[in-house]
């Protein structure tokens, strides 16, 4: 292309000898340099030199001089060489270069020091096109604490301003080009800052800024290492969970595109993660926003959505697993992809459930009974279509999945507060629910977990009894509560489930005759044993009686020779329950003196009838013993 006469000549300047007619040059090219003009910024690059840069660059920074400059003039020098590093950064291979990742560093310090934000900008719009350009040049901002500069100058900044826009961009940037952890090991503090910084922007704007603070905050959040989740819990008190409710509900209540509704129901799940249930429904709002959102609302709009995104997904799922082609990658990455979505509003409606459910103990509870109902109905129908997923599989033969078993456990959720929801369409798939594995079990257990609280109230009843019992669901229990308790016990978070398993047998072999329950000697032998072991190895009284009660229900329908036969099962397990017995009975348990004294009479250890026999001399036992004849617990002539 063919310049003019003019240019030609402030290039000549450029590559004059003096200073003084590159500094000239210098002056006279910002007039005819634009950013999108690649060619020209080249040649200027060329023409100019980096010596002459970096003398420009440290005369500004008052560490040099340029002859026939004075002191005076430093400002002037600092403006210029920022504005022309700025300039010569939109060129990709000069962004790149060792020279232009070397200047990070004194860029940084110009910006500890620099109060002008015309200058500023231009810093942070060459740390931008420099550190975007290269791994060497993201690696050397972080490395030259650009982090402390960023936390420290970006609160101070105007909202939706050129200046904030390029400092969310380096902060997206670094997240992109380091782990979170690394940054949090390292920078906790400026990045706890930063997150809180950049929620306010999300919050205040209403441009394209906020869609970009709402990308970078979905990308921190989902992926937010603990110490970060501890940080920002700890400041929770400087609003920032209050902007965030204002982001999130004015992302969920207007028109945007399903992948922003999505974004602001991750940043919902992630800050509910961190604060808690209650932050749906705090009608705190920060005082700088004009329209405050009242104490449901936010609620409302993240069940609505949820629901919406549950029935979205779902479809997509059962397409995609059934109906279409089975031989495609993409389609495999798709579904992982969709599951991981569903995993959140899945979260998201078993948050809202935890909410409800406190409470309706709660008589300080900020919702009136109006929205609660609305919360229920939308809650309703919400389980509803995922019991219909979980038909669809049935029939199609599928029982493996982890979306099938997170499906298990928002039913198991809701019917833990409602067991009569759904009643019908529970009842028909309970058996199937019970057996539902995730993607690495090698057998179902989580899915009678997420059941149990379920099951414990059902099996008060008969109808419940009967369905468990008729259908061999039990089975699935049992195994369960193995696993819970045996030597090859499986942690869980919440021992609660143990009690539950076990109070859900507990209501079965005490309902055993209606309900005609038959357990087979090695389902008997196997759980015996798991409870010899779980009570053997500890001192809490709640336990030992849980466990004496469940042995003494199950050997109704064993004997001692019948349990000698299987191979799991030796005179070092009978033992063992004998002493269980004995710990039991010593804490005055009326109920299990019964299948003592059958004990006594039937068995052929030696070692046992010797210790049940020592323990039935006993004042007390005699007492429990007495009382228990009296009250037609136990026949004398057994």
């Amino acid at each position: 292309m063919k310049q003019s006469p003019a240019l030609e000549d402030c290039l000549k300047l450029l590559k004059g000898e003096r200073d003084e007619q590159r500094l000239a040059g210098l002056l006279l090219v910002t007039k005819f340099c634009k950013g999108d003009d690649l060619d020209l910024l080249r040649r200027v690059y060329d023409a100019v030199g980096n010596r002459f840069l970096d003398r420009l660059l440290v005369t500004g920074m008052g560490k040099g001089v340029i002859s026939g400059g004075g002191s005076d003039n430093r400002d002037a020098y600092l403006q210029l060489s920022v504005t022309i590093l700025a300039a010569f950064g939109c060129v990709p291979e000069i962004a790149s270069s060792e020279y232009m990742i070397l200047k990070i560093p004194l860029v940084l310090e110009i910006m500890s020091k620099e109060s002008r934000s015309h200058v500023l900008e231009e810093c942070y719009e060459f740390l931008y096109l420099v550190s975007s350009s290269s791994e060497d040049g993201a690696a050397t901002l972080y490395e030259s604490d650009g982090m402390k500069v960023l936390a420290s100058q970006m609160p101070t900044f105007p909202d939706g301003s050129r200046i904030m826009e390029f400092a969310m961009r380096l902060v997206q940037l670094i997240v992109n080009k380091l782990s979170l952890a690394t940054i949090s090991n390292g920078y906790l503090s400026e990045l706890t800052m930063m997150v809180a910084t950049i929620v306010r922007q999300f919050a205040v704007l209403h441009n394209a800024l906020k869609f970009e603070a709402l990308h970078l905050l979905s990308m921190i959040f989902s992926q937010c290492p603990v110490p970060l989740t501890d940080a920002l819990h700890a400041t929770a008190g400087n609003n920032w969970p209050n902007y965030m409710r204002v982001g999130v509900v004015a992302i969920l209540q207007n028109r945007v595109a399903p992948a922003e509704r999505l974004h602001a129901l991750i940043l919902a799940e992630s800050t509910i993660s961190i604060l808690g249930e209650g932050w749906l429904v705090d009608a705190v709002n920060p005082p700088d926003i004009q329209d405050p959102i009242s104490a449901e609302r936010c609620l409302l709009l993240v069940l609505e959505l949820s629901r919406v995104e549950v029935s979205v997904l779902l479809n997509e799922l059962a397409y995609l697993k059934y109906e279409a082609s089975k031989n495609s990658s993409s389609t495999e990455e798709t579904i992982l992809l969709k599951q991981r979505n569903l995993a959140v509003v899945y979260s998201l409606v078993e948050r809202i459930i935890k909410l409800i459910s406190n409470m309706s103990g709660d008589e300080g509870q900020v919702l009136d009974e109006s929205t609660l109902l609305m919360v229920i109905k939308a809650l309703n129908e919400t389980v509803d279509v995922v019991i219909d997923y979980l038909q669809d599989a049935k029939e199609h033969g599928h029982a493996k999945g982890n979306d099938l078993l997170a499906s298990v456990r928002v039913i198991g959720s809701y019917l833990a507060e409602t067991p009569i929801a759904c009643k019908e369409k529970v009842m028909e798939l309970l058996v199937y629910m019970l057996f539902i594995e995730g993607e690495d079990e090698p057998s179902p257990f989580y899915s009678v977990c997420f059941l149990l609280p379920m099951l414990c109230q059902i099996t008060m009843e008969i109808e419940g009894c009967k369905a468990l019992a008729s259908s061999g669901g039990y089975k699935a229990v049992v195994e369960c509560l193995i696993k819970l308790i045996g030597p090859t016990q499986i942690m869980v978070a919440d021992n609660s489930c143990i009690f539950m398993a076990c109070d859900t047998m507990m209501n079965l072999l005490l309902k055993k005759e209606q309900v005609r329950l038959s357990m087979d000697e090695s389902t008997s032998a196997d759980l015996l044993k798991a409870l010899g072991y779980w009570a053997g190895n500890t001192d809490d009284l709640s336990i030992i009686m849980m466990a004496s009660s469940l042995c003494a229900l199950i050997l109704d329908f064993t004997s001692e020779a019948a349990l000698l036969n299987q191979s799991s099962f030796g005179h070092t397990s009978l033992r063992i329950l004998s002493q269980l017995f004995v710990r039991s009975l010593a804490h005055g348990q009326v109920n299990l003196v019964k299948f003592s004294w059958m004990i006594i009479c039937t068995t052929e250890d030696a070692h046992c009838r010797r210790a049940l026999m020592m323990l039935k001399q006993k004042w007390t036992f005699w007492r429990l013993w007495h009382q228990a004849i009296l009250g037609g617990l136990i026949d004398t002539h057994p």
